[in-house]
């Protein structure tokens, strides 16, 4: 499975501390200083602000020095309060609500700069996707969809446009593609009722994440169909249930997800496995071409801006 990395925790602290950071916050802080103990209180009873403050906030927050917010850090186990910070937002970020989010982020981001804000935002993502990517186990997932008997392709709520765009270009790559619409549970299992091996399934969930999805992977996993998980991290409920990962990195802005980073690796996927049946997508394509064409699907756009004989100016659609 594609994992994406684990922060600098010591090898034997990386599960406790991703599975459940404020369980081993808690155990710890009886045998902890008295400035360490406050930040510990504080990052249990405001973990929402927490995740997202800096260490010298934290500092300020709880009475303390930077540099003993930076011990403390240490005491847990971490490298430092960058790693600890970053196990923080990974584990509550599925724990926000949508009021929640409007309040994070309207600390971390003042209103003249949100522009500049999320677009920054949005490319720090995209770098640490792609330094994290797995490109071998990326080219296995490609290996898998070419050899697919069925691909089913689900994805719900704010994840729906991701399945959706990924549906609209491998309907063009292959023949054997099924993009699953449901608005209820029930839905979802009788449109994959039928899944079995040989079959290829796509969940895409990023958080808060979809508990229709999430079990919708567990079931195609138990009919022996292999799941393909598009979300954050290994430690992802959707990650937990499939077979193969393709991690990319998502934040919250405001209460709207950021999905660039998915879309980005999802669009990698469609020209892999484009350019491996290139000589059908080209026919596909060229078939296309004379149906838009004769149906008038596009709008033209190689009209001229000429000038008349008489000078005046004619534009030519």
């Amino acid at each position: 499975m594609t994992e994406t990395g684990t922060g600098n925790l010591p090898k034997g602290h990386r599960d406790t501390a991703e599975n459940n950071v404020f369980k081993m916050i808690s155990d710890l802080a009886p045998s902890l200083s008295k400035g360490h103990k406050r930040i510990a209180a504080f990052i249990i009873d405001h973990y929402d602000k927490a995740s997202y403050m800096t260490a010298a906030k934290i500092g300020e927050a709880t009475g303390v020095s930077e540099s003993t917010v930076v011990r403390f850090a240490c005491e847990m186990g971490f490298d430092g309060y960058p790693a600890l910070q970053k196990t923080l937002k990974e584990t509550v970020k599925n724990k926000l609500t949508s009021m929640q989010r409007i309040e994070v982020s309207s600390a971390r981001i003042k209103e003249e700069g949100i522009l500049k804000s999320v677009l920054q935002s949005d490319m720090e993502k995209l770098k640490l996707t792609l330094d994290e990517i797995d490109e071998e186990g990326y080219e296995k997932i490609v290996e898998t969809l070419l050899g697919a008997r069925k691909i089913y392709i689900l994805g719900v709520r704010s994840s729906a446009p991701l399945a959706s765009f990924l549906g609209f270009y491998f309907n063009i790559i292959f023949d054997n593609i099924r993009l699953v619409h449901t608005t209820s549970v029930s839905e979802m299992f009788e449109q994959i009722i039928n899944v079995g091996p040989g079959d290829v399934v796509i969940g895409i969930s990023f958080p808060r994440y979809s508990k229709r999805t999430v079990k919708a992977m567990q079931f195609i996993r138990d009919q022996g169909a292999a799941g393909i998980a598009v979300t954050d991290s290994r430690n992802s409920p959707l990650a937990k249930a499939a077979d193969y990962l393709i991690a990319a990195r998502s934040d919250m802005a405001s209460f709207a997800d950021s999905l660039v980073a998915p879309l980005s690796v999802l669009n990698a996927l469609i020209v892999a496995v484009g350019m491996r049946r290139k000589k059908h997508v080209y026919e596909t394509f060229e078939k296309l071409e004379r149906i838009w064409e004769e149906y008038q699907v596009y709008e033209k756009t190689d009209h001229q801006d000429r000038e008349t004989p008489e000078g005046e100016r004619k534009i030519d659609y």
